[in-house]
């Protein structure tokens, strides 16, 4: 008599997200500890298990990592009831064929790594799951994705989880870029580190308390989950995971704001802000450029917010600008309208800012940005390996350490253009009356 095997998995948060993503290249980008891994290998399994005939791929940079890692959590914890009750065998591979998992269905997982990769590169996938991606190259990334036409399955996709590094890292470019969907895991998403109900179980308790010992850039990869590449972030409270909102439909009675740094060889921001109801900020679109006018920038924005010549949203209540007096004389002129001078006190403003970014009393943060918010992006920003828009700067804004300045009073002056007109806002919101600057 066959005997029953169940498997218990149930996804949540961002894990969750990730089986009804069918996006062509998706990465779950976070913390050590969210359960990242496993959220991975439970969708290959199932996917395998409904698709005969499929065919995937497990893959590392070394297969040596990967045999010490991932493949341990698969076996013991994936497909350990499939492989005990023989729908699943393990295959130790040959001269000709790479080590795999074979489904009893007809199906294929193929367990190699990139420094090995003639036996795993010469056949076609439907899926295929790189585990630590940041240790890849673009050109392995690639040359992965060209591998991706199996045709077993209504959609193919290659998937991957990683650590954060550096936010120039070509992982973090692509897709910034748009080219990858990267999924912000938090450790709220995994059920060993908290249950139901948000509580710390004691593993949680125990694994988080270490985390949290963690200083500077290894507590804001490792824990926050943050792409930064130097000690010192001015932002500490700001989390992808809360902080960035995917896009929704703006009400039309919320108030607009519209803030202006004004730049040529640096980027000239605009940002468009709105305010709900309980003062709420949330920057919806944004002009990120540089090397391009004034009256160049106002045609741009205006083509974004009108229609046959009628505004297609509110118009702000106010455009909060740079002191440029010649910058706000030309974008007046272009735009038909007028501008204010912004408070400009660094010190104050950016303890207005992390105010805004902690959690209020009811658990939200006064302040989001919604993905994708930036028109275009700069080539030639992006060539230079530099922010492209505010979401990508506030992850590197950090404090000047210079022998002889006081600590954690000045930020250093260097893409910082999104940051002063985020600033520039939630000064004017919070800081009270704006100064007595104005241009006629």
């Amino acid at each position: 008599m066959s005997i029953a095997l169940r498997h218990h998995y149930r996804p949540r948060g961002v894990a969750s997200s990730l089986f009804d993503c069918r996006a062509p290249e998706v990465l779950l980008s976070g913390p050590a500890g969210t359960g990242k891994s496993r959220a991975c290998l439970e969708k290959l399994h199932l996917m395998a298990l409904l698709n005969p005939g499929m065919r995937g791929l497990i893959v590392r940079k070394t297969a040596v990592s990967l045999s010490s890692s991932g493949l341990v959590t698969f076996r013991e914890h994936v497909a350990k009831e499939s492989l005990a009750a023989g729908d699943v065998a393990y295959y130790g591979g040959s001269a000709q064929e790479a080590k795999s998992y074979r489904y009893t269905n007809g199906s294929v997982i193929v367990i190699g790594g990139m420094d090995k990769a003639t036996k795993i590169m010469s056949s076609e996938y439907d899926v295929v799951y790189v585990q630590e991606a940041i240790e890849l190259t673009e050109d392995d990334w690639e040359a992965i994705t060209t591998r991706l036409r199996n045709g077993k399955v209504s959609f193919q996709q290659l998937i991957a989880d990683t650590n954060p590094s550096v936010p120039t890292h070509w992982l973090k470019v692509r897709c910034d870029r748009g080219d990858t969907v990267m999924l912000d895991c938090r450790h709220e998403d995994n059920p060993v580190l908290f249950d139901d109900d948000g509580q710390l179980t004691p593993v949680g308790r125990d694994y988080i308390g270490k985390l949290d010992k963690l200083t500077d850039v290894r507590h804001a990869r490792l824990r926050k989950g943050l792409w930064v590449a130097a000690e010192g972030l001015i932002y500490e409270d700001f989390d992808p995971a809360l902080h960035l909102l995917d896009r929704f439909p703006i009400p039309e009675q919320w108030t607009r704001w519209w803030t202006v740094d004004f730049g040529y060889t640096n980027p000239f921001v605009l940002q468009c802000w709105a305010e709900d109801p309980d003062g709420r900020l949330y920057l919806y679109r944004e002009l990120y450029m540089s090397r391009r006018t004034v009256d160049q920038h106002a045609a741009d924005i205006l083509k974004a917010v009108t229609k046959d010549g009628s505004w297609s949203e509110p118009r702000p209540r106010a455009i909060i600008c740079d002191h440029d007096a010649e910058g706000r004389a030309v974008l007046e002129r272009e735009l038909g309208m007028s501008t204010v001078a912004a408070n400009k006190k660094v010190a104050e403003g950016i303890q207005a800012v992390q105010a805004r970014l902690r959690p209020a009393g009811d658990g939200k943060p006064r302040l989001f940005i919604l993905r994708d918010s930036v028109m275009r992006r700069d080539a030639d920003l992006v060539e230079a390996k530099k922010p492209t828009c505010t979401a990508e700067e506030i992850v590197g804004y950090v404090w000047d350490s210079t022998p002889g300045k006081p600590p954690k009073e000045t930020p250093v002056k260097e893409n910082d253009h999104g940051m002063d007109a985020l600033r520039y806002l939630v000064a004017d919101r919070d800081l009270g009356a704006r100064p007595r600057l104005r241009f006629l």
